[in-house]
């Protein structure tokens, strides 16, 4: 199929992202069909909105059901394609943690594009123009919240380490953890060398996750997880260890 919507439990879908020369994140789709209450969960690089909003309508999802985006961070393979996304959706609030949620509103793009470097790349491959990141947040989060959307209920975590403002949305219910790209599936983590990013933020962030139980972990890229070990972030979290210094 040229669109991909799996679904992964009742009420959680996941869009796989695909990679072009720079990583596009996966998308999840949060909330029972019938709630008419949808949250998208990140929306992945520049050029990648269409792919992703027919994935959505291929499932049989009406875009009208779509009440918010959710960033678990703002770096570009996340945001890239929020503008795109907006055009179909242009009634959807944007909930972002506060700390990445302000640089947006300032139109201090920092934290989109990590380093300067790779932000003169990108302006020149994408055509994106100076201010193409300064928006309204609508949600400002901070970690700690409950919500209670789409008739489901999930734990807001601020997990700053790879993004300063990076949180990841956990299903106590389901056991199922959302981390952005804080951890992966393969006993990866992410980089810690970007603006805002910490590598001692990021070991305590591990160490945080570690506690929750985790049946399905639904990472920002590569493969998703099912039947975790219940070790499985714990060991990471030590293997890592010597370098988040």
């Amino acid at each position: 199929k040229r669109w991909i919507m799996a679904k992964i439990s009742e009420g959680v879908y996941f869009i796989q992202g695909r990679d072009d020369m720079i990583p596009d994140s996966h998308t999840y789709i949060i909330g029972e069909p019938s709630s008419n209450d949808l949250s998208v969960i990140d929306v992945g690089l520049t050029g990648k909105g269409n792919y992703k909003i027919q994935s959505i309508q291929k499932e049989g999802i009406d875009l009208s059901s779509i009440k918010r985006i959710i960033m678990t961070h703002t770096h570009l393979d996340h945001i890239g394609c929020i503008a795109e996304i907006k055009n179909h959706i242009p009634w959807a609030e944007l909930w972002v943690h506060s700390s990445e949620g302000k640089l947006l509103e300032q139109g201090d793009d920092r934290a989109v594009y990590g380093m300067d470097m790779f932000k003169s790349m990108c302006l020149m491959q994408y055509g994106l123009k100076p201010d193409s990141f300064k928006m309204t947040v609508d949600r400002k989060l901070e970690g700690g919240e409950v919500l209670e959307i789409g008739n489901m209920v999930w734990e807001i975590i601020h997990i700053p380490g790879h993004s300063m403002g990076g949180i990841a949305l956990y299903s106590p219910a389901l056991e199922i953890l959302i981390p952005g790209d804080v951890i992966y599936a393969d006993h990866a983590i992410g980089r810690f060398d970007l603006f805002g990013a910490d590598a001692e933020e990021l070991k305590s962030s591990l160490n945080r996750l570690a506690q929750l139980k985790i049946e399905v972990l639904l990472p920002g890229h590569n493969n998703i997880m099912k039947d975790v070990p219940s070790d499985y972030v714990k060991q990471v979290a030590r293997m890592w260890e010597p370098y988040l210094r």
